[in-house]
């Protein structure tokens, strides 16, 4: 059974822009899917619907059998957690450690405990020395890991990354695309402009615009195609640029 199925969505903001046109879509547990799209196509309304953040106006959404709906929410946030493009928005308690422990202590965990449990996560990625530091104090590439750290320790069956590369240096971005890889107990969605990481770490591509799925096939079929990412306001991933 598919860990994320969608039929026939739409949606449409106050103003009558219709941000989704009955989108269907069906992932399976661990696949790693990127979805791509210029400014406006759908992407961000889209992966708002998986965890709650928006409510299905027309059709539905179902994470691991459950329909996202008002009274599911606090199944569903269990099932996905999200990594925002924003890190500022995620990260707002006085320490690292804090702020990995939050969702732990939320859940009812007590402190002692969701604070070994965040150690361990923060050690795993070689981040324990910055347990005790404010997240203000750190860098982007820190910051994003932090950011990741919170979310794995929690362990949700879904990961949803929005533009996970926007503010990474090339020894982070490089990080990251391992980090994605290993998390191989999770189906990791992302939404990214950036082809040449989508084209490194996905199986699959969902290729958006104008709030409709144009093209979903293997990454390196859909990101190779020039006339069709032209044709949706893209253009060939970087690697192409000297061939």
């Amino acid at each position: 059974m598919p860990i994320i199925s969608i039929d026939s969505l739409s949606y449409a903001y106050p103003d009558g822009t219709e941000a989704l046109d009955t989108i269907s879509l069906s992932i399976e547990p661990h696949e790693i899917v990127g979805i791509a799209g210029s400014n406006g196509a759908g992407k961000t309304t889209l992966i708002n619907h998986l965890c709650g953040y928006t409510m299905a106006q027309s059709g539905s959404v179902t994470i691991s059998g459950s329909h996202v709906t008002k009274d599911s929410l606090d199944t569903i946030r269990r099932s996905v957690g999200v990594v925002f493009q924003n890190t500022d928005d995620q990260l707002f308690m006085p320490t690292v450690i804090e702020d990995v422990s939050f969702g732990l202590r939320t859940r009812g965990m007590q402190a002692e405990e969701a604070h070994a449990s965040a150690l361990r996560q923060l050690k795993e990625l070689e981040l324990g020395h910055l347990a005790n530091k404010p997240p203000f104090h750190l860098s982007q590439g820190q910051k994003r890991f932090v950011a990741f750290a919170g979310i794995i320790t929690l362990k949700p069956e879904i990961i949803v990354m929005d533009e996970p590369t926007s503010d990474l240096d090339p020894r982070h971005r490089r990080m990251t695309i391992e980090l994605i890889k290993r998390l191989t107990d999770t189906t990791r969605l992302i939404v990214s402009h950036d082809l040449d990481f989508l084209w490194d770490t996905c199986d699959r591509v969902v290729l958006m615009n104008d709030g409709r799925i144009v093209c979903d096939g293997n990454t390196h079929d859909v990101l190779a195609d020039k006339a069709l990412l032209e044709e949706n306001g893209l253009e060939l991933p970087l690697r192409f640029s000297g061939s």
